[in-house]
């Protein structure tokens, strides 16, 4: 299967969730300003014509958009890992933990305040709104080693997201002691250290790229 990706983008989650399942898989790297797949130099947009990441092609040539769908459908292709959940109210759980995750963290949060165009009056309307989400984290998470009673791809999905506070430094972690517990507890998880690390260097690079070409 191919999975497109930017580094260090929400496209993460589903490295994290391969690598843990063992899975074999090409990993195509998209420039998230130039929509350029830097594999080959052609235009993402003839992939997935809205430019977005993660973007899944499967062994049987299928294309799938959208975080939660993919990692489900990671969860669902290899069993073995353990990555989901089986019928009923457990997989209903996961489901609701991904789209807390899309909706009220990645969506809701993150993503008004990592944007660099975005003004400071709305960046503090969002944080006085929408930091209660990381309240109601916090008392989940509280004795809990994980979101469910297993490792699972929501908790890939939500340390990606919790990672994101590196950049933005008007959510401090330090406020919710146990969601900061459980982001340096899953950091060491082999799966999720190698996928960070190999993503930061191709941040790195990223950045570097961009600046020369401004």
């Amino acid at each position: 299967m191919d999975l497109y990706f930017s580094p260090l983008a929400c496209s993460l989650a589903t490295r994290i969730a391969l690598y843990e399942a063992g899975a074999d898989a090409n990993y195509l790297e998209v420039d998230p300003k130039t929509k350029i797949i830097l594999n080959d130099g052609s235009d993402f947009r003839n992939v997935n014509p809205l430019g977005l990441v993660p973007t899944l092609r499967t062994d049987d040539g299928d294309l799938l958009t959208e975080n939660a769908a993919i990692l489900q459908y990671v969860a669902d292709r290899f069993p073995e890992a353990k990555l989901g959940t089986g019928p009923g109210m457990d997989r209903s759980r996961l489901h609701q933990w991904l789209c807390f995750i899309g909706t009220e963290l990645h969506k809701g949060l993150f993503i008004p305040i990592l944007d660099k165009t975005a003004p400071d009056d709305m960046k503090m309307h969002v944080l006085k709104k929408n930091l209660s989400r990381l309240d109601h984290l916090e008392i989940h998470l509280r004795n809990r080693d994980h979101l469910l009673d297993h490792f699972s791809v929501a908790d890939a999905y939500l340390v990606t997201v919790i990672n994101w506070t590196m950049a933005t430094p008007p959510i401090e972690l330090a406020k919710w002691p146990a969601v900061k517990a459980y982001y340096e507890r899953l950091r060491q998880r082999p799966a999720i250290a190698r996928a960070i690390a190999e993503e930061f260097e191709l941040y790195k690079a990223e950045l570097a790229r961009h600046r020369a070409a401004a």
